[in-house]
């Protein structure tokens, strides 16, 4: 059976699990219709637009 030489030190486990938490930020797009930032390839929150096209009816 395939058993460890050395205790692999704390040092070491930490360094390899140090940049596992590290998220990046969602990319944002400006939406061409009203220029609120928005995520890409979402229907835009402020103004209900998506592609061109109203896909939801916002209350004036």
């Amino acid at each position: 059976m395939a058993v460890p030489k050395r205790k692999t030190s704390k040092a070491r486990k930490n360094t390899r699990r140090s940049a596992v938490w590290k998220l990046e930020a969602p990319a944002l797009a400006k939406c061409p219709q009203c220029g609120e930032f928005k995520l890409a390839h979402r229907v835009c929150t402020n103004c209900g637009t998506y592609n061109g096209r109203e896909v939801i009816k916002q209350e004036a």
